[in-house]
């Protein structure tokens, strides 16, 4: 149990030092969501109205109703950087220490998905912090309750990286890769805009994004922002988590994933 919770730490360890050294990634983590807070928020704010829907009990701001959307911004470039740091470290050879550890490789995995999480967890408090000096309040207990929903979607999403990083072999593919998933999960959401607005304009992009991860994630945080709880949203994550984990790890198993496809050697 000790080489378990050695491993753990050492990942999380390595994880958060790099987070502090590269301060370029954690602003550029923040840029994005701010922008679209600070300047499309306002933009949008006299075309987009928000009628009464759950979790609020009046009419809101349109920024009022994008932030949880933000946070689950956040989080999805969080997971895709971390799963690119993923593909780095397996170019340059340093995964390969981690990996040929006798530890089970699932469990180095999720320790890596775990490392990653944290630094999202901190980023979104962040971002929250930042939203509520510009003037969008929570009701305070809803700060708390957001940690689980918050630590549940970076798990989703940050799984959802690692699958993507067993298939793609090469630094300079991912980005490519990275803007195929990013942009159809993020615009095809409840992020920016209720399921009734999509609805209203094409019922088959309804129904692609009532069943995208990204939108059951955001749900799950906006309900638990203002204090409850979403269960259907958080059984979709659940179950979203654990079938990008499994083929994550098949992917990462050389005897039956995809890196024995490859000719050349990887960690």
């Amino acid at each position: 149990m000790m080489r378990y919770l050695r491993a753990l730490i050492g990942i999380m360890a390595r994880e958060l030092f790099r987070f502090v050294h590269q301060r370029e990634r954690f602003v550029s983590a923040l840029v994005r969501p701010l922008m679209w807070l600070f300047i499309f928020a306002a933009g949008f704010r006299s075309t987009l109205g928000v009628a009464i829907i759950p979790p609020y009990e009046t009419y809101i701001l349109y920024e009022v109703y994008i932030t949880p959307g933000l946070l689950g911004m956040v989080q999805l470039f969080n997971g895709m950087q971390s799963s690119l740091s993923m593909v780095y470290d397996r170019e340059m050879g340093s995964m390969k220490t981690l990996l040929v550890s006798p530890l089970p490789r699932w469990y180095l995995l999720v320790s890596k998905l775990l490392a990653g999480v944290l630094v999202s967890v901190l980023q979104a408090y962040t971002f929250l912090a930042i939203a509520y000096a510009y003037g969008i309040e929570a009701p305070p207990i809803g700060y708390l309750y957001v940690l689980p929903a918050l630590v549940l979607s970076g798990l989703m999403l940050g799984a959802l990286g690692l699958l993507l990083s067993s298939f793609v072999k090469q630094l300079e593919n991912f980005a490519g890769v990275m803007n195929f998933v990013i942009f159809p999960m993020f615009f095809l959401s409840t992020a920016l805009y209720p399921l009734w607005k999509i609805q209203e304009s094409s019922e088959f992009l309804y129904t692609l994004s009532s069943y995208n991860p990204f939108s059951q994630a955001v749900e799950l945080i906006r309900f638990a922002l203002y204090g409850q709880f979403n269960l259907p949203a958080c059984i979709y994550t659940g179950v979203s988590l654990l079938a990008f984990l499994l083929f994550a790890i098949i992917g990462y198993n050389p005897s039956r994933g995809m890196m024995q496809h490859k000719g050349r050697p990887t960690a």
